[in-house]
């Protein structure tokens, strides 16, 4: 690993330290996010839900929520449809309960994932339409791709309507309504990079717009900031840059998540470990509570958590978070499983190639995106990893910064029979009897994409500091940054020479954790996670990469230091 740093011009740094009273470490953080003006820097630190656009600005808008409201007058039967992840389950749930709080009950539906694939396939269709032909079909976090299902669904007169934020690979589909900013909007729009859930937000802000414009009673009575909840779980666990207006709905969303009076997310909470009113950071999304609502859909029937979250039953909604609960542990054994078996895969077959393709017909094709992830992460490299449903190969994509997925898998096109995602995220469906040929031209693409060589894996620092510099109010300013997340990555700092005295304590997983003592500065937890294969020695200058922050437990905070990466003191080798 690579250690690199590269802080911004001293001289701008400190103009803006002094001119809005800052820590100057604070002001190098604002900098490097391109923030020098009082409006961008007040924005950042102060995100208001009254800066959120107007949401008839978004291409086409206006069009979804005049055929939404149409449908309302007329009584016509809705069915919403959407993806079985976090994004697509609380994309549903806010859109279902909107509808039924103005009187409206939707059918909803979610793709049974080892039968019917994923997103708008004929098969979750057929399934859906055995209950009878709704007049406005709605897809949430899916359709944009789904050319020939639409097509079918219109031949069968049923309107479509796609609130969706996947990149199109090719002409947008005709005959229905398309949301999506990645096809119509520019870049540079504040709503470019919202989730689906964010987008159905959107579609709700309108529609309450519009229904108070008709001085429709039930419209007043409605408060979007309860459902803040709904979106800050979505967005974030979609990996969607929070920035923009990403990062005020995320900020609003996370105040409310932890106070939420939701019943279903209270009784996640409790089977997550969780106390309701205590501080929700972005971790607890990706690694407590998202987990568990993916669980369902990946094993099971997603449907189980968008019942829980639309449920006013406790018991209910409990026994369907401990069933949750009960899911995501089956799913940690599987996928520790997979990952150790595809990690044989990599060191006995493919430890040169530049991109990896895994593929074994035993392999739940439910959990495979996440080993996918930890693969990439570890090998430093695009990873797809397939298992089989039915006749053929079916998997997830997970990519590293630097190489477009997208871009790589529209050169292996002619391998694949269903393809689609996000840059750094794709899902793909093929032969088995194509996988061999995949494997070497995806190796080869990704070579091609990177230039020749795939980039070494670095942690980027923003500074170097001195242990005396780690205080109270740094580390309060560093709480303003948040939430952190893609676009807002979580600042990573140096620390140099510091000498242990006693050896680290290795606990829990795999895992070490020491205390500092700087003179003039405050006592610092240190803890490494998965890192104890590799402790540091005592009596000899250490330099660590940390990520910053208070530790809150039982009530009380705590300065702690997370260590992305250690090296002996004074090994310039690395940097």
């Amino acid at each position: 690993m690579r250690w690199i740093c590269h802080p911004p011009d001293e001289e701008t740094v400190l103009s803006l330290a002094r001119h809005f009273d800052l820590n100057p470490i604070t002001a190098q953080l604002l900098v490097q996010r391109g923030l020098t003006s009082s409006e961008h820097i007040d924005a950042f630190f102060n995100p208001k839900l009254r800066q959120l656009e107007d949401p008839f600005r978004l291409s086409n808008m206006d069009r979804a929520v005049d055929r939404l409201r149409k449908a309302m007058r007329g009584g016509e039967e809705i069915l919403v449809f959407g993806d079985y992840d976090v994004d697509g389950i609380t994309s549903i749930t806010l859109l279902v309960s909107i509808l039924r709080r103005c009187g409206i009950f939707p059918r909803y539906i979610v793709p049974r994932r080892l039968q019917e694939g994923y997103g708008l396939t004929r098969a979750a269709i057929d399934r859906t339409l055995e209950e009878g032909s709704p007049d406005l079909f709605i897809t949430v976090d899916c359709g944009t791709n789904s050319h020939r299902e639409i097509g079918f669904l219109r031949d069968l007169e049923i309107d479509v309507l796609v609130i969706d934020h996947h990149t199109a690979k090719a002409e947008p589909p005709e005959d229905c309504i398309l949301v999506n900013p990645h096809v119509y909007d520019r870049p540079d729009t504040p709503w470019r990079d919202l989730s689906a859930v964010g987008l159905v937000f959107k579609l709700v802000h309108g529609l309450l717009v519009q229904l108070r414009r008709e001085d429709d009673r039930r419209a007043f009575e409605i408060s979007l900031k309860n459902y803040l909840d709904l979106v800050a779980l979505g967005t974030i666990a979609d990996l969607v840059p929070l920035r923009a207006e990403n990062r005020i709905l995320a900020k609003a969303g996370l105040l409310r998540l932890r106070n939420t009076g939701r019943l279903g997310l209270k009784a996640l909470f409790d089977v997550s470990g969780m106390a309701l009113g205590s501080e929700i950071r972005p971790f607890d999304i990706s690694f407590r509570l998202g987990p568990r609502l993916n669980a369902s859909g990946r094993l099971a029937d997603a449907a189980v958590p968008i019942e829980m979250l639309l449920g006013d039953d406790w018991d209910h909604c409990h026994k369907a978070a401990q069933m949750l609960d009960n899911v995501n542990r089956e799913r940690q054994g599987i996928e520790r499983s997979i990952f150790l078996q595809a990690e044989q895969q990599v060191e006995a077959r493919y430890a040169d190639h530049s991109g990896l393709v895994l593929y074994d017909p035993e392999w739940h094709t439910g959990v495979v995106g996440i080993v996918a992830s930890r693969l990439m992460q570890k090998y430093h490299r695009p990873c797809i990893v397939l298992g089989a449903e039915g006749e053929r190969a079916r998997g997830s994509g997970r990519s590293i910064p630097g190489i477009d997925l997208v871009a790589v898998l529209k050169k292996c096109a002619p391998l694949l029979e269903h393809w689609g995602g996000h840059p750094m995220a794709v899902g793909v469906t093929l032969d088995p009897e194509n996988v061999e040929a995949l494997q070497k031209a995806f190796h080869e693409v990704v070579l091609q994409c990177a230039g020749g060589s795939l980039p070494t894996k670095e942690v980027e620092l923003i500074d170097w500091l001195e242990p005396e510099q780690i205080r109270e109010d740094l580390l309060d300013d560093l709480e303003r940054f948040h939430p952190f997340g893609q676009g807002n990555p979580e600042p990573v700092f140096g620390i140099a020479g510091v000498v242990l005295k006693q050896r680290p304590e290795v606990f829990g997983n795999g895992h070490f954790r020491f205390r500092i003592n700087p003179a003039g500065g405050i006592p610092i937890s240190c803890i490494a996670w998965k890192m104890a294969h590799s402790v540091p020695a005592t009596g000899q200058p250490l330099d660590m990469a940390v990520r910053l922050s208070w530790n809150y437990w039982n009530g009380r905070r705590n300065p702690q230091a997370q260590i992305v990466s250690w090296r002996a003191g004074g090994d310039s080798s690395q940097e």
